[in-house]
């Protein structure tokens, strides 16, 4: 890692949840929550200013979504703080994946961005 890296290193995990209530497979609606964990693990504090996400369903549909922020809020992480929200989404098949990107600003005035990799949503006992 170069020192910006260092510097600048936000990191994030997920953990999804099927939400059955909600959902109506007989209608093609699967509802599911994500749990997101943002943590800074660089040296300079950093806002989130806003996000990026790309969601894709079992038929290849993609829907893009941009805004400001997570769920009303523009996090600021000073070195070694974190943030965790939930949020949801919904698509038509029992399995898709979500993937994005948080667009951040830090202190000493770089904007850099914050990947998310690549997480599946997935009905239990749909893949084996």
């Amino acid at each position: 890692m170069t020192k910006q890296d260092l510097s600048h290193d936000t990191r994030i995990e997920v953990e999804t949840m099927y939400i059955p209530e909600q959902s109506s497979p007989e209608h093609e609606h699967y509802v599911f929550s994500y749990t997101i964990t943002i943590k800074n693990h660089g040296t300079v504090p950093a806002k989130l200013l806003t996000r990026h996400w790309i969601i894709t369903d079992a038929n290849g549909h993609s829907e893009e979504v941009r805004g400001e922020g997570v769920v009303g809020e523009q996090p600021y992480l000073k070195p070694g703080e974190g943030f965790r929200y939930t949020s949801g989404t919904v698509i038509k098949t029992p399995v898709g994946s979500m993937q994005g990107s948080y667009q951040m600003l830090a202190d000493d005035g770089v904007a850099f961005e914050a990947p998310i990799s690549a997480f599946s949503l997935s009905m239990p006992n749909v893949l084996h």
